[in-house]
């Protein structure tokens, strides 16, 4: 079958059909993403117990910390390739994919080895109770043995989105999302596999989709092919990539690090909190794919426009990204707060774990709103190439400030479920103020001039 020409310049056209088009099948694509855990979720809570949704949920932050280094990876790869795509510099773009997939299955094996080893230390770490604790290494140790598939796989697909590419990406997502459901009832109902099965169904479903993607990337004709005998590690192309990428991939991993101790905060509070917890971050996370979603798009259209020269067009794609966004997550916050109880009580009938949950959820759900700016900003100003700048607020705001919080709110002030959940607003709502000065002093061109009393263009 004939491939058709997927990949999309962003450097002309009106720019709210640019940005839509691009980023509603990312939205498409990060529900299936997420259903991948989802699922896990629904099934462990409705047909295994309370126990194994809390080891499920307590896991999430672990498995984190190596997710987020590589899409921190992922989006230096992305923005180097989308900068050469802009320029239409293809011999950079192909060495360029060349380097990134090389490093990929490098970094695979060794966070392989990594993941597997650091399993019952990482738990021990977290306070996780003895109730939960052999959940939870089953659920890791199988899912860190396969976690290469889910790394290669947004490694790839990050650099699809860089010349405009998200068919692909979502069409392999929604066949192994799909997957993933029929291994999970299969595994779990039929089989009787409990937690293990679970773990076995998703690793399976995420070697399906890259190796899907790594077929595409192969057999392609467009300038994105991955040529194997080509695939090397270029030592200043490597450079550059990980001069981008590993500023996010650090804020990631260390705001995942610093999750981690959040997580421990709550494990004290016995099973049913975990899990009511592990319910909220699920359903936290139909905003957080809204705002993924955005902050790709935002990072991939910058990053063309800034190759392309045009800076005016890169940072009015950025203002429409943050407010289409905002507009989008308001609604989803909206229904998640009024229907909370229902909505929890989707993963656990549990009425002890939907209390803690829906009490989270409405505590919390409208600060997201702050965490839609935060993340889309970013996205933008990593999109010229500089990530030193999201990293260092983020890190200041998501870790120190959130660290901080906890400790005063923990050990002096009122050590309650809700208030120790309030740490993620509290770090939210810093990095909002912080990030948004920081854009404005150093790209919006219509800030500085007005801010130095010159003409305004278009006034």
């Amino acid at each position: 079958m004939k491939q058709r020409n997927r990949t999309r310049d962003m450097t002309q056209g009106p720019i709210i059909k640019q940005v839509l088009l691009f980023a509603l099948p990312l939205m498409i694509g990060n529900v299936f993403q997420m259903l991948y855990n989802t699922v896990d979720v629904i099934v462990v809570g409705n047909y295994v117990g309370r126990e194994a949704l809390a080891a499920v949920g307590s896991t999430t932050m672990i498995v984190n910390v190596q997710v987020f280094f590589f899409n921190g990876f992922s989006i230096g790869a992305g923005v180097v390739v989308g900068q050469y795509f802009g320029a239409k510099e293809y011999e950079k773009l192909h060495t360029a994919v060349e380097t990134t997939m090389a490093m990929a299955f490098v970094f695979s094996a060794a966070f392989t080895v990594i993941g597997i080893a650091g399993v019952k230390p990482m738990l021990r770490l977290m306070a996780t109770p003895d109730d939960v604790f052999a959940d939870a290494v089953t659920y890791l140790t199988i899912y860190f043995a396969g976690i290469a598939g889910l790394l290669i796989y947004n490694v790839a697909s990050g650099i699809l989105r860089a010349v405009g590419n998200t068919f692909y990406p979502i069409l392999f997502l929604v066949i192994t999302s799909v997957l993933n459901i029929v291994l999970d009832l299969v595994f779990v109902i039929s089989l009787h596999a409990g937690i293990a099965g679970v773990a076995w169904a998703t690793i399976i479903s995420q070697f399906v989709s890259a190796v899907l993607t790594l077929i595409l990337l192969s057999r392609t004709k467009e300038i994105f092919r991955l040529v194997w005998k080509d695939l090397h590690i270029n030592p200043g192309m490597a450079r550059r990539i990980m001069g981008i990428g590993l500023p996010a991939a650090a804020q990631s991993v260390v705001t995942a690090v610093s999750n981690v101790f959040v997580q421990s905060y709550i494990n004290v509070f016995g099973s049913a909190v975990m899990a009511g917890w592990s319910c909220f971050n699920k359903l936290d996370q139909f905003i957080m794919l809204i705002l993924q979603s955005m902050s790709m798009a935002a990072t991939a259209f910058v990053s063309q426009n800034i190759g392309a020269g045009n800076k005016k067009r890169a940072d009015r794609g950025t203002v429409v990204n943050v407010l289409l966004t905002l507009a989008v997550s308001g609604v989803i916050a909206a229904v998640l707060f009024v229907y909370a109880d229902p909505a929890v009580g989707l993963f656990s009938g549990d009425k002890s774990v939907v209390e803690a949950g829906a009490a989270f959820l409405r505590v919390n759900v409208f600060f997201t709103l702050f965490n839609c700016v935060n993340h889309v900003l970013a996205g933008g100003i990593r999109g010229r190439g500089d990530s030193r700048g999201p990293m260092v607020i983020m890190l200041f705001s998501f870790v120190g400030v959130r660290q901080v919080y906890l400790y005063v709110m923990a050990h002096y002030i009122s050590n309650t479920p809700v208030a120790v959940g309030f740490g993620y607003p509290v770090g939210w709502m810093t990095c909002c103020v912080i990030e948004v000065v920081y854009y404005c002093l150093r790209y919006s061109e219509r800030f500085r001039r007005r801010h130095r009393g010159l003409p305004v263009p278009g006034k």
